[in-house]
């Protein structure tokens, strides 16, 4: 087979060519290429390593401002607290003077009325039992015919109206 005859002078002229073609191949490539992608490669695994760190950083100062913000946000909240614990104090007292001055007012206003009152019902007993003496005097001239005298017929009104 003459196929074959021909394989060993074109077989090692191909081997050759193959072995030049990677060595040109991997000195560009390997060795001038590679090189500085990963020249590059570690620049940038670097420079996100930095950006980590300074991220870091920063949100480490963040949490601290906003610890610091938290910490004043409380003191004012419980400093308005006590400004409105003390207003509602004031204006109770207030309050509790003004319907103290009230009370005392309604008190005088309330005996006062009292006082009068006791002194209509006493002048009301008073005009009845003079009502009341007067129909019994006409009443006993007229039934009986007999002449009662004024302080008499008081004193039965009255000893009726007291005992029922």
């Amino acid at each position: 087979m003459p196929q074959i005859a021909q394989l060993g002078e074109y077989y090692a002229s191909q081997i050759f060519w193959m072995l030049i073609f990677f060595a040109i191949t991997f000195f560009v490539v390997g060795r001038g290429m590679v090189p500085k992608v990963m020249d590059t490669v570690a620049s940038r695994d670097k420079q996100i390593a930095e950006d980590l760190a300074t991220a870091e950083k920063l949100r480490e100062s963040a949490d601290a401002e906003e610890e610091a913000w938290r910490t004043r946000e409380n003191a004012n909240r419980a400093q308005a607290q006590d400004l409105i614990a003390s207003a509602r104090a004031k204006a109770g007292a207030a309050t509790a003077e003004r319907l103290s001055a009230a009370q005392i007012g309604i008190d005088a206003d309330l005996a006062a009325a009292e006082k009068r009152i006791d002194e209509a019902r006493l002048a009301a007993a008073a005009e009845i039992e003079s009502v009341a003496a007067e129909a019994a005097r006409d009443i006993v001239s007229r039934v009986a015919g007999i002449s009662l005298d004024e302080t008499a017929a008081r004193a039965a009104v009255k000893e009726s109206l007291a005992h029922g």
